[in-house]
C-alpha cells in the first residue's frame, strides 16, 4: 500500500500489545505513517498505568475517552477525566499516569514522531483485542530488557516509586 493512500484501521484489526497490566492497541504505527506519528488506544485497569518515564525527542498527547487517570510528575498530580486532553511537550518531564478509579480507563495516545509503538511491539506481548492481560510481576530479566528497549526508542524508565 502506498503511503499516499487513505488508510482505515478497524479496532479489531489493530495489533494489541500487553505491557504490565494494560493493553495497547496500535491503530497507526511507525511504518504506516513513515515514522511521523503513532496512534495507540490504551486500556488501563484500575490501579494500572505505566511506571515513571521520560522521552526526549517526541511529544505525546492523551485524550481520555472513558474513565479518569491521574497524571503524575515531580511537581504535580493532576486528574484527567473523560473529555480531557493531556499534552506532554517535546522533551517534557518525567511522568506517569495511574487509573485511580474502580473502572477501566480508555485513552487515545498520539505520539510524534512515532517510535513508542515500536517500543510496545518489541517489549510487550501480543494479546487478543479488547482484552486485558493477567497482571504478572515482571522478572528482573524482563525489567532489564524493557529498560534496554526503551532506550533504543528514546525513552528512559524509572523505578515504580520514583515520583512518590
Amino acid at each position: 500500500m502506498s503511503s499516499k493512500e487513505i488508510q482505515i484501521t478497524n479496532k479489531e484489526g489493530a495489533e494489541t500489545i500487553a505491557i504490565g497490566a494494560s493493553a495497547y492497541s496500535i491503530l497507526l504505527n511507525s511504518q504506516r505513517s513513515e515514522g511521523q506519528l503513532a496512534i495507540i488506544e490504551m486500556l488501563v485497569p484500575p490501579n494500572g498505568g505505566p511506571i515513571p518515564h521520560e522521552h526526549k525527542g517526541f511529544q505525546e498527547c492523551f485524550y481520555v475517552l472513558e474513565g479518569e487517570v491521574e497524571m503524575i510528575t515531580k511537581e504535580s498530580r493532576i486528574p484527567a477525566k473523560q473529555g480531557d486532553l493531556v499534552h506532554i511537550p517535546l522533551d517534557g518531564p518525567v511522568h506517569c499516569f495511574k487509573n485511580t478509579t474502580s473502572v477501566n480507563a480508555r485513552l487515545l495516545c498520539i505520539v510524534a514522531p512515532a517510535g513508542l509503538d515500536q517500543f510496545f511491539e518489541e517489549a510487550g506481548r501480543k494479546i487478543p483485542p479488547g482484552t486485558l492481560p493477567e497482571p504478572v510481576p515482571p522478572t528482573p530479566e524482563q525489567i532489564a530488557f524493557a529498560n534496554q528497549t526503551a532506550e533504543k526508542y528514546g525513552q528512559k524508565l524509572y523505578p515504580k516509586d520514583y515520583l512518590d
